[in-house]
C-alpha cells in the first residue's frame, strides 16, 4: 500500500468513470474517494454516518435516499454521484449482490459513459436478511453477478471485488434488525466463508479480488461502536489500498511514499517514522476530454 494525496487521486482517475456498488461501508468508500479528489482531510463523523442526504462534499443525490423512503429495509435505494469536467464517480446502494435491481444497474452501465472502474461488495445484507437459505442463495447470486459482468461490461473495465470487512461478535444496528441479532455469534465465520467463496468465483471469471478483510484484520480498533462500520482513518487506509491496486492494474506510477501503519509491516512505522499530512493542495486541472463531452450530450 502507498500513500496518496489529492493531486495523485485527481491524476489517477482523470477522465475516468468510477462506479462503487454496495452497502453503507461501500458508501463510505465512495465518500472518502470523493473527498480525496478535493482535499486531504479526513471525513468528519457526521459525513461518515450520514445516509441519503441531498449533497455531501459537492456530490448529489440522484435517486432514493431522502427523496424516497428512509429505512433499514432491503428495498432501500440510494444513488449518489460526484461530477466535474474531468471526473465522474457514482455510488449505488444495494442489499443483494444479484437481483432485478442489479440488472437495472447493469443496464445503466451499458450506456455511455462506460465505466472504467467498478468497485463492488455485497455480503452482510445478503446472508442475514433473505431467509434461511440466504447463504446458498448468496453463492448462486455471486455466480450470476460475475457471469453478467462478463457479458455486459467492456473488457477494458477494471472490476474489483473487495472482500467484506471483519465485524464484531457484538455487532448491532444497521442491517442487524432485532429479529436477527442472534446471528452475530456466527456471522464472523459466515463472512470468512463468503469471502473465500467470492474469491474463487471472481477469479474464475477473471476479475480482481482486493482482500480488505486481510488488510484490516489488525486494525480492529478502527471499528466504531456498532462493531460493523469503520472510522475515517480506516477509510483513508482503504482508499490508499484501492488506489495502489488500481495503479498496479493500470501501470500507473505510484507515489512511493512511506507506508505509515505498523501493522502493514512497514519498516518506517516499526522504526517510529510517521508520515505527516501536508496542507491540502489545489486540485490539479485535467483538460476537457471527449469522455466528458459524451456525458454532456
Amino acid at each position: 500500500m502507498d500513500i496518496f494525496k489529492s493531486s495523485d487521486m485527481t491524476r489517477i482517475i482523470c477522465d475516468k468513470f468510477v462506479v462503487i456498488i454496495g452497502d453503507s461501508i461501500q458508501r463510505a468508500i465512495y465518500k472518502d474517494m470523493v473527498l480525496l479528489l478535493q482535499t486531504e482531510r479526513y471525513m468528519t463523523d457526521r459525513e461518515l454516518r450520514s445516509k441519503g442526504e441531498i449533497s455531501t462534499n459537492g456530490d448529489e443525490l440522484v435517486e432514493g435516499g431522502c427523496r424516497g423512503e428512509m429505512s433499514n429495509g432491503v428495498s432501500y435505494r440510494e444513488v449518489r454521484q460526484y461530477r466535474t469536467n474531468a471526473h465522474l464517480v457514482r455510488f449505488y446502494f444495494v442489499t443483494r449482490c444479484y437481483n432485478s435491481y442489479i440488472e437495472s444497474i447493469l443496464s445503466d452501465l451499458q450506456k455511455e459513459p462506460f465505466p472504467d472502474l467498478v468497485i463492488i461488495n455485497s455480503c452482510l445484507w445478503d446472508i442475514t436478511r433473505y431467509g434461511r437459505d440466504a447463504i446458498e442463495d448468496y453463492k448462486d447470486n455471486l455466480v450470476k453477478l460475475f457471469s453478467r459482468f462478463s457479458e455486459t461490461l467492456r473488457p477494458e473495465c477494471l472490476v474489483i471485488w473487495n472482500t467484506t470487512l471483519p465485524i464484531s461478535s457484538s455487532a448491532r444496528g444497521g442491517f442487524l434488525v432485532p429479529e436477527i441479532e442472534f446471528m452475530t455469534t456466527t456471522l464472523r465465520l459466515d463472512i470468512l466463508e463468503a469471502n473465500f467463496y467470492a474469491q474463487g468465483v471472481a477469479t474464475k471469471y477473471g476479475f480482481d479480488i482486493l482482500d480488505l478483510h486481510f488488510y484490516l484484520r489488525h486494525q480492529l480498533h478502527r471499528r466504531v461502536r456498532d462493531g460493523i462500520h469503520w472510522d475515517m482513518i480506516a477509510h483513508r487506509q482503504i482508499t490508499n489500498i484501492i488506489l495502489t491496486h488500481v495503479c498496479e492494474s493500470w501501470n500507473i506510477p505510484i507515489p512511493k511514499r512511506p507506508v505509515t501503519f505498523g501493522s502493514y509491516g512497514s519498516s518506517h512505522a516499526r522504526n517510529g517514522h510517521y508520515q505527516r499530512m501536508e496542507k491540502p493542495q489545489e486540485q490539479t486541472t485535467c483538460g476537457l476530454s471527449q469522455f466528458m463531452n459524451n456525458i454532456n450530450q
